[in-house]
Order: structure tokens, then sequence, then C-alpha cells
């Protein structure tokens, strides 16, 4: 009854917002313009609501079949009324650009979402095409992406430990492939790639068909340079600044080799295997309460911003952030920022190893972003997905430097500067590669590829990435059926080599700067999505376009491994 409620004020809405149809001619007055885009303002507004509810609710228990169903009745009914609002912005694409910079030069807060729908009007297909391509992608892409959310959450595994045989979900499988013995990390490995073998062709088939809609409707319908190039664009980002990011990881993969050769040499292990690429440091072990990791993010975040605590702290007054960790709760970890003024919604698996503090660290990240940005149009209040993960990734650098800080003990921070180093590494030069493959991947099945051949150009990836410092077994070649980016959103996954070599720029300017730093930092993230991320970090001297910059943050990390080394 309450859906139904809230339909039928969307439904009057929409119909209101349909009635302007008529009056969309080239001397429209700003005025009714504006009055038009308030309009769909509050459209997007009431719909990113009811979205954000079914997903919540379907992320709390993806076996929930009530929550499915729900999910699939508001995704049908929020892209029926996406379709009757349709004719707004393709009218906006075609209009004249005297008129629309007429009307662009009052639009305030609107601007640059509408100079974002021009961006893409070379791209943009006739009414009646557009309309059947969201109808279709209800069934089509968001089907099988929630068919990979339900079978994959819904695996069970099984580890042998202390003489007993434990069912574990994916998330406390993950914790073990930190365990301090080698033994069990090698297990949990074993055991994560042998459900996913055993379901390679189910799992397979639903990246292959996801990789051929993505080519039928956006290069040979809207004819897009490249399959990357449609995320490019989607994240204002120029096609030369991304390929300079991902060559300049390439450029550097012996930065972490020489890593893990050290990170060997410390933990004791000999040649360093896959399995044990995130073995703990005798110090790093500890498990931490819940209510403890909460006070160390809270405290850190106060260090560095009073502002920025006191947001961090409203998630959990306000009761917004689920850490429990059960069967059937979607896994890994996400922060839904769903309109501006609404408390972010924060989801963790909490299990008190010390990543999942970081975890902790980086969600409120992105919710204290969304805060700052609340003045924004809900349009631009998120901003894209490279500085998307700004906020958060800082939020983990200013935890994990303040305990190395504070610490004295050479064990212990030999272990803080292991778990920093994993940290980056994971986040930067391994999405990378996740990159890297997709690239390889969308042309292998449009030229006929196997789910097979798939997997041995993934190890092969893989094993070129690590060199002679690691040794990678062959299951790993199972790892990308794993990634649920690379299924849900291709190409994804550089945004956050982009943020972490972002930050790791940023964060050494404000060791530089100090105090005066902060006000920058904060404008930034207030900013949102308003520009794009080229202007937005010009202000801060960031060229983004430029190897040279995206060199700065490995030499950085290279600094890191000497600190570590000295240790030794």
């Amino acid at each position: 009854m309450v859906l139904d409620e809230y339909t039928q004020d969307l439904e009057h809405q929409v119909g209101q917002f349909e009635a302007l149809r008529g009056q969309l001619t080239p001397d429209l007055p700003t005025q009714s313009f504006l009055e038009a885009l308030r309009l769909s303002e509050e459209i997007a507004v009431s719909s990113s609501k009811l979205g954000g509810y079914a997903y919540l609710w379907f992320s709390e228990n993806t076996k929930d079949q009530a929550a499915r169903a729900f999910k699939s009745k508001v995704e049908e009914q929020l892209t029926g009324f996406n379709n009757r609002m349709l004719f707004f912005e393709l009218w906006w694409q075609k209009l004249d650009d005297s008129n629309a910079a007429r009307l662009l030069e009052k639009s305030g807060k609107y601007r640059y979402h509408l100079e974002t729908i021009r961006r893409f009007k070379p791209y943009t297909l006739s009414e009646p095409e557009e309309k059947t391509i969201n109808i279709k992608n209800v069934t089509g892409r968001s089907a099988i992406d929630t068919l990979y959310d339900v079978l994959t959450n819904g695996f069970i595994f099984r580890l042998r430990s202390n003489g007993k045989t434990r069912k574990l979900t994916r998330e406390e499988l993950s914790g073990y492939v930190r365990n301090p013995r080698g033994r069990i990390r090698e297990s949990a490995y074993r055991e994560l790639y042998r459900v996913f073998e055993a379901n390679h062709d189910v799992i397979g088939e639903m990246y292959a068909a996801l990789v051929q809609d993505w080519k039928n409707e956006n290069l040979m319908l809207r004819n897009y340079r490249s399959a990357m190039s449609v995320r490019n664009l989607g994240n204002d980002i120029p096609d030369d600044a991304a390929d300079a990011l991902l060559a300049a990881c390439r450029k550097n993969v012996e930065v972490f080799q020489d890593y893990f050769r050290v990170k060997a040499r410390v933990c004791r292990l000999k040649r360093l295997n896959r399995y044990h690429l995130y073995a703990p440091h005798k110090a790093g072990r500890k498990r931490y309460p819940y209510d403890v990791a909460v006070r160390m993010v809270l405290d850190s975040y106060r260090d560095f911003s009073g502002h920025l605590a006191d947001l961090a702290l409203r998630v959990f007054e306000d009761r917004h952030l689920d850490a429990r960790t059960y069967p059937g709760k979607m896994s890994g970890a996400y922060c839904y920022s769903v309109a501006p003024g609404l408390t972010p919604y924060v989801l963790l698996n909490y299990t008190g190893e010390a990543r999942d503090v970081s975890t902790l660290a980086h969600e409120l990240g992105h919710a204290v972003h969304g805060m700052l940005a609340a003045d924004q149009s809900i349009f631009t209040f998120h901003a894209s997905l490279p500085l998307a993960e700004t906020a958060s990734v800082f939020g983990e650098r200013i935890l994990s430097d303040r305990l190395l800080q504070q610490e004295k003990n050479k064990a212990v921070k030999q272990g803080l500067l292991i778990s920093q180093l994993d940290d980056i590494y994971a986040t930067v030069v391994r999405q990378a590669y996740f990159v890297q493959f997709e690239q390889a991947a969308h042309q292998m099945v449009a030229n006929g590829a196997t789910v097979n051949d798939l997997a041995e150009a993934y190890l092969k990836d893989l094993r070129q990435q690590f060199g002679r410092a690691v040794a990678v077994p062959e299951e790993f070649k199972w790892e990308w059926l794993t990634i649920p980016h690379i299924f849900g959103s291709p190409f994804y996954c550089y945004a956050y080599s982009f943020g972490n070599l972002l930050v790791l720029a940023l964060y050494q300017r404000y060791k530089r700067e100090g105090p005066s730093f902060v006000p920058k930092y904060l404008e930034l993230l207030a900013a949102g999505g308003s520009e794009s991320p080229e202007t937005l970090l010009r202000p801060l001297g960031v060229d983004i376009r430029s190897e040279a910059f995206w060199q700065s943050g490995f030499d950085t990390v290279r600094e890191m491994v000497a600190e570590l080394e000295r240790t030794t």
C-alpha cells in the first residue's frame, strides 16, 4: 500500500512534467526552463529514495524473495517514469547552440548537468530506440547483475581449521586469506576458486552476455570509439588521461614486485606465492572490537577536521550503518548516498580484522563526501567515479598515518607499513590490471572466445604483473569470476587506481601544508560532481593527462617501500 501511494505521487509529478512537452520550443523562456528543471529534480529525488529503499532491502538479504520481487517491481516502474521524461533530454540535446547558451547562462547549479546531457549528443539514439533500450535493460543487464549477486552471495564454502570443517559465506572466507597460518591461507584460496570454478560455465556465460550486450549497444548502435570510451565519457575523463593512468600503472609494476620481495624477507617467507600475498606481519594480527574500530576512525577524522568527524558521527547517530555479518547479506561493503540532505547508508561485513577498520574509514569517507556536497542538486552531488574514491581513500590514509605516527615499536611499525602497502597494491595496480583484462576480454568475446580462453588470458596477465617476485598458481585464473565490478560496471575499476594515486599526491601536500590544506580539500569534496574532474583538480595543481603526475604517486609508494626496508 505504501509503495502504491508513493508511486501515485510520482505518477502525478511525471504527468505534470509530460504536460511541458508542448512548451519546448527554441525560444522557451528561461523561467519556464528553470521550472521544468526543478520539477525534474523533485522527481529524481523521489525516484532515488524509492530505488534506494529497494536496493537496501535487497542488500540486507539477497536470498529474500520478497525483497527481490520488490526491487524488480521498483526498477520496472522507475524505468517507465524515466522513459516518459526522456523527451526533455532529447530536446535539450537537439537545441541549437545559441539558445542552449542563453539558457545555460541562467541555469545556476544545473549547468554542469545540462552540459553533461549535451556531451552525450553524438551517441544518443532516437526516442523510441532509447525507450526500447531502457525497457530491455530491466530484463537484460539489470537482471543478469541481480542473478550474479543472488548466485554468488548464496555460495557456501567449507574450510577445515583446528580439526573442524566450517561452513562459511564468501565474506567470512575472505578473512582467512590473511590468516597467520600459511596452510589456512592456501586452503581458503583453493576453496574460493573451487566453488567458482565449479560454476564457471554459468558465471562465464553471464559475463559473455554482458560483454556482448555492451558491444551491441555502445559500439554497434551508439558508435563509441571503444568499449572503455563509454566509461570515460560517463566519468568525464579524456581517453588520453585514462590511458596515461593505466600506462603509469603498467610501468610501475616493479615497484610492487620490489615490495613483495621485501615483505617476504620481513615476514620470513620464502619466495612469495600468490596464496600468501596478504600474509599478515606478526605484529599485525590484532583483532578490533567494533566499538574500538569506530572510536579509532572517528578520532583520526577529528584529528584532520572536526567538521568531517561530526559528519561521520551522524551516520551512527541516524542508525544508517549495518555492520553485521550473516548468510544472504550482500558481501563486501558500500556507501549509498541516496539524495542531498539525507544521511548516507553504509553496509559493512565487520569481522574484526584490521582491514575491516580501514574499510569502515573508507566507507565513512564516501558518506562525508555525500554530506559535504548536500548543496548540489541531485544531478551533481555525486562525484564522478574517479573523484568518488577521493574522500574514501583519504579517510583510510588519515587513519593509517595516525596509527603509524603514534607507534614507536619497530615490529608494529613494520606491520602498519605492510598493511598500508598491501592496501595500496590492491587498490592501484590490481585494479588497473582488472581494467587491462577487461579491455582484452571485450575484444576476445567479440571474436568468439570461450570462458576458458578468458581464464587463460587472465592468468597470463596476472603472471606478468607479478614477474619473478610472486609465484601464481593455476587456480588463480578464475579470480576474475569473483570480481563483481567487471560484471555490473565495466571499466569501473580504474576509478580506484585514479582515486588512490590522487590521494597519495594530495596527502603529501597535506603533510607539507598542514591545516591550511584542509579548507581546500573540503571545498573539493563540497563540489561533488558539479564540474569535470579535470576542472575540479586544476586549482590543486593536478594535471590528470600527465603521466608524470601519476608517476608522483608511485614515487611515494617507492619511498614507503624504502622505509619498510630500512626497518629490517
